[in-house]
């Protein structure tokens, strides 16, 4: 009970920003969007979210979880006035785009794996075990003071 009441003192203080058509998507955008908020990491969002996918709630909402809770962490490690994460999704054609960009402070990386240490890290390859799961394809990009993921499920 104790749990029950500490998640629904949460979900109460959590704002409503985005209202993308799926219910379950703008629960953990907008609880991930307050998250961020508190961290004081703007976020800019813009997502289309059709109720009906073919991938399912869960795993949708495993995926942006993982994303943004990357990008949190990665946004937390800059000065406040260098943090930022843009958040894109809509469906394009017969594909459902999901868009993830953030400023970092690490330098340019090729291999993408956690640099968190034996027993953590596991977000990356969950998210890449969905993406394969619904033969979508998934394209990690990183520059000097910027991180982008971008994923393609077909629908």
């Amino acid at each position: 009970m104790d749990y029950l009441n500490a998640l629904e003192t949460d979900l109460n203080t959590v704002d409503t920003v985005i209202h993308s058509g799926n219910a379950m998507c703008d629960a953990i955008l907008n609880s991930k969007i307050s998250l961020a908020k508190a961290a004081k990491i703007p976020v800019k969002a813009d997502a289309e979210i059709p109720v009906k996918l073919t991938v399912s709630d869960i795993d949708l909402c495993s995926i942006i979880g993982n994303l943004f809770d990357n990008a949190i962490e990665a946004s937390k490690k800059l000065p406040e006035d260098k943090r930022m994460i843009r958040v894109y999704m809509a469906v394009r054609d017969s594909q459902f785009y999901i868009s993830f960009t953030n400023f970092t402070a690490d330098g340019k990386r090729t291999v993408f794996s956690t640099t968190k240490g034996e027993g953590h890290g596991l977000g990356l390859s969950r998210i890449d075990s969905l993406v394969k799961k619904y033969g979508g394809y998934i394209s990690r990009n990183s520059e000097d003071g910027a991180f982008s993921t971008e994923i393609l499920l077909p629908q």
